[in-house]
């Protein structure tokens, strides 16, 4: 009998286009041979389903159910395809567990630890995984410029904390501009972390839990026509992703290495793509997505296609893996 399956797309941050265009690349490969699927859209005004002919069915929150020709229709799975809030923050995952719903996405834990890139670098750090030197700064603090740049030095990131798609972030190459890219980070979130510049190869690591082993995929190097990898570079062709990444084996070796550790450290089910910057041979984290973008052009399909795994084979393993 064919399962259910709830996709789940949009969400309330600035992700919200996005995360339609991956729910719909969700929608288009999942195999209707074997599972019934149902375009779910959640936004701040309501959360509805779409059938084919874009016509809307308010979902009942309370059981996470819809009507369809007086039946209720109950789901057995929901693939979550929501970037940023509610979807990447622990919100869904949360509400999913207390309606004892399965789902593709890691637990809400993990969900709000990764999302809070300042928690998660913390949290990772014992187990010997670098990062930049940060500076924090919440809404309403007071703001030392001078203290800032002694202790990330310049150029340096500001990022909104709990952000993605580079939404809320900017590079500063001199003190005079900090002020007006903490402004632009406060716009995303009450949250800032400011980070030193490190200047090395950037490398898109996916780590997914694949027939119960965590596999890392092929690696991708980043590379820019921008200033960095910012919302142009990753979405209107500004940059080139090659596939597999241009690496030495030593180099290689410790990122496959320190991605699989972070993956299995924070107890982390279903997809992970995880940014790092070497520095020589050391690779330094800088953020890990748990819901990442799963469009044709997006980095982790592309990385499931090389090693082999088909875009069908991808959403149906994730699927099976809720499931179990």
């Amino acid at each position: 009998m064919k399962k259910n399956i709830a996709i789940i797309m949009g969400g309330y941050s600035s992700e919200y286009k996005i995360s339609i265009k991956s729910g719909n690349v969700v929608y288009k490969h999942l195999d209707k041979e074997k599972f019934n699927a149902y375009r779910i859209v959640i936004s701040k005004e309501k959360w509805v389903y779409l059938d084919k002919d874009e016509n809307e069915t308010i979902v009942n929150r309370h059981d996470f159910s819809i009507k369809i020709q007086n039946r209720i229709l109950i789901f057995d799975c929901v693939f979550n395809a929501i970037h940023g809030s509610p979807g990447e923050d622990g919100l869904m995952q949360a509400y999913f567990a207390l309606l004892k719903i399965p789902h593709t996405s890691c637990s809400h834990y993990q969900a709000a630890l990764t999302f809070n890139k300042r928690d998660l670098l913390s949290t990772l750090k014992p187990y010997g995984i670098k990062a930049a030197n940060s500076y924090y700064l919440n809404l309403g603090d007071s703001i030392d410029h001078s203290a800032i740049v002694e202790k990330v030095g310049l150029p340096c990131f500001v990022k909104a904390n709990k952000a993605g798609s580079s939404f809320g972030i900017s590079k500063v190459y001199e003190k005079k501009d900090l002020q007006v890219a903490i402004d632009k980070a406060l716009l995303e979130d009450d949250e800032i972390i400011i980070e030193s510049f490190l200047n090395g190869t950037e490398v898109s690591v996916g780590v997914i839990t694949f027939k119960g082993e965590t596999m890392v995929l092929p690696l991708t190097e980043i590379i820019t026509d921008n200033d960095f990898f910012d919302y142009e570079a990753k979405y209107e062709g500004k940059s080139k992703e090659i596939t597999p990444a241009r690496l030495t084996k030593t180099q290689e070796e410790n990122i496959r290495y320190q991605a699989k550790k972070a993956y299995e450290v924070l107890k982390m089910k279903g997809f992970s793509r995880s940014e790092f910057i070497f520095i020589g041979n050391e690779p330094y984290m800088l953020e890990m997505n748990t819901t990442p973008g799963l469009t044709e052009e997006s980095i982790l399909p592309q990385q499931a296609q090389i090693a082999g795994i088909s875009l069908p084979e991808l959403f149906e393993n994730a699927i099976n893996e809720a499931l179990k």
